[in-house]
């Protein structure tokens, strides 16, 4: 499955994730955990553990820095 995933205040990836693929892997592969970032779909967020079941996202770091 191909997703666009927004970086909000970064860059947007253009992925390539498995059929059964959860939000928190979208996130892993951009490099980032669930504890750092949170995904939006469609401006909500939803939880790292629900099934990839859309194109797009927007990802919104929680944190950032050191």
């Amino acid at each position: 499955m191909e997703v666009t995933c927004d970086v909000v205040g970064g860059e947007t990836h253009e992925l390539e994730v498995a059929a059964d693929a959860t939000y928190g892997d979208v996130l892993e592969a951009v490099g980032l955990s669930t504890q750092e970032a949170s995904v939006l779909v469609d401006d909500s967020p939803v939880p790292e553990d629900r099934p990839v079941d859309t194109g797009s996202v927007r990802v919104i770091r929680l944190i950032k820095g050191g």
